[in-house]
């Protein structure tokens, strides 16, 4: 069966980028009918946060992504312990003293000549003396992953061939000094003993993936998944999106009121020969395909998020966002609003519109026609018709029409240019209140 995983490290909240690839791998799992396995890779101690695992837990159910299976790297503690005491005996795992001032030396003298600055295997060449000796001296070792020779070649699902040749990568530091395993390691082990079918990143794991596939056949039997690594998302400017560009986040999407399903939609389709449309997830699902995705990083457009938006607002019904709408606003109040706005948030402003005590823009060169006004409002109660009489009574008082006759109105009951339709804000506002901010200008 297919299985596949995403496996944040609790370090930060979750970008789009990340949020592209969680939604990715979801696509595909339910498309293929697999399995879908959310795994927090904890093992960083020090950037890690729980408010950042609980924040990625949150976002992923808001976005809609469910998944299958969790797992936590902190509580396989002893299974890693396990595999490397099997890498060691193989002798595929060495211990390394070098502190990182002299690995740079290497580098930089390696460098100088025009070579790749790869790790030499120095501390392969020690004997069990002079090892014995370093720990003596209170050194205590790391331990590198030796490398086969030759290539690691796979046919990636998105970028096609890929021939890493492992003799140009450093032999990979899987266990820090103080016995913590990195990522390299624990992600490979993981990825075996649960069954992992196909592995969907992005780019920027390339070059861990060569020696992923060596270090797999090194601790398993079990078959290679497939790869597919998606090109990076970048920002407006071509720069890439990471944890640290807040405006982009998902609690700052979140935050301006953008849709989840305006920004699942959008991902789905960001890098793929597809164009955004506002499709539900079931749609989603049935159409996804991994060969859609091109090679060339696509670019994150704001504009085209908000145009989904929209979309997705303007089509939600009452009930779906009642409970986000102020309190005690109503089904008349949301049909009346919801084809003028890019964000829900901007539900606030409308509600403040119809029932607050603002202060309009000065408005000048129109008293005649807000004269009239006064003189021919409806009675009360306002309805849906009565915009419509209203406004050809101030007509046949003064002849006004087009903007000369609605952009003083307008302003004089919203303080806005621009705005829903008033035949549906006129009944929301009131007489009352319409005759109140009328009086503001008539004298």
């Amino acid at each position: 069966m297919t299985k596949v995983r995403f496996a944040p490290s609790p370090t930060g909240y979750l970008h789009v980028g990340n949020a592209r690839a969680a939604l990715v791998n979801f696509l595909f799992a339910r498309h293929e009918g697999g399995k879908f396995l959310l795994r927090l890779d904890d093992t960083d101690t020090e950037r890690g946060r729980p408010e950042y695992e609980q924040g990625i837990i949150d976002d992923l159910h808001w976005l809609g992504i469910t998944w299958d299976e969790t797992a936590k790297q902190s509580e396989r503690t002893a299974r890693y312990e396990q595999v490397a005491e099997q890498l060691k005996a193989a002798g595929r795992l060495y211990p390394c003293f070098e502190n990182e001032d002299e690995l740079a030396a290497k580098r930089a003298a390696l460098v100088k000549r025009k070579l790749p600055p790869v790790y030499d295997r120095a501390a392969l060449a020690m004997t069990a003396e002079q090892r014995a000796t370093a720990e003596a001296n209170g050194k205590r070792p790391y331990w590198r992953f030796k490398l086969s020779d030759g290539n690691a070649a796979w046919n990636d699902l998105v970028l096609g061939s890929r021939n890493i040749k492992l003799g140009t990568v450093s032999d990979p530091v899987l266990i820090r000094a103080d016995g913590t395993p990195l990522y390299t390691f624990t992600s490979v082990v993981d990825d075996a003993d649960m069954g992992i079918t196909h592995i969907i990143r992005g780019e920027d794991h390339v070059s861990n993936t060569a020696v992923q596939i060596d270090l797999f056949h090194a601790v398993s039997r079990a078959p290679l998944p497939r790869f597919a690594h998606l090109p990076l998302i970048s920002g407006g400017e071509g720069e890439k999106l990471s944890k640290r560009i807040g405006s982009i986040s998902l609690r700052s999407l979140r935050a301006d009121g953008v849709e989840p399903a305006a920004i699942t939609a959008y991902l789905a389709r960001l890098g793929t020969n597809k164009d955004a449309a506002p499709l539900p997830v079931s749609e989603l699902i049935a159409a996804f395909n991994l060969a859609d995705f091109g090679r060339s990083p696509p670019r994150f457009d704001a504009k085209q998020l908000l145009t989904l938006n929209r979309k997705f607002l303007h089509a939600l019904e009452f009930e779906a966002v009642k409970a986000r709408l102020p309190e005690g606003a109503g089904e008349d109040f949301w049909l009346a609003i919801r084809g003028n706005l890019d964000m829900l948030t901007e539900a606030r402003r409308w509600w403040e519109v119809v029932h607050g005590d603002f202060v309009p823009r000065d408005i000048k060169g129109d008293g005649e026609v807000l004269q009239a006004a006064l003189a021919t409002l409806p009675p009360a109660p306002l309805g849906p018709d009565s915009w419509k009489t209203w406004t050809t009574a101030v007509t046949a008082a003064t002849g006004a029409t087009g903007r000369a006759l609605y952009h003083p109105l307008r302003l004089v009951l919203t303080g806005e240019d621009q705005g829903p339709e008033m035949a549906g804000l006129l009944p929301l506002i009131g007489h009352d209140r319409t005759m109140a901010r009328l009086r503001r200008f008539v004298v």
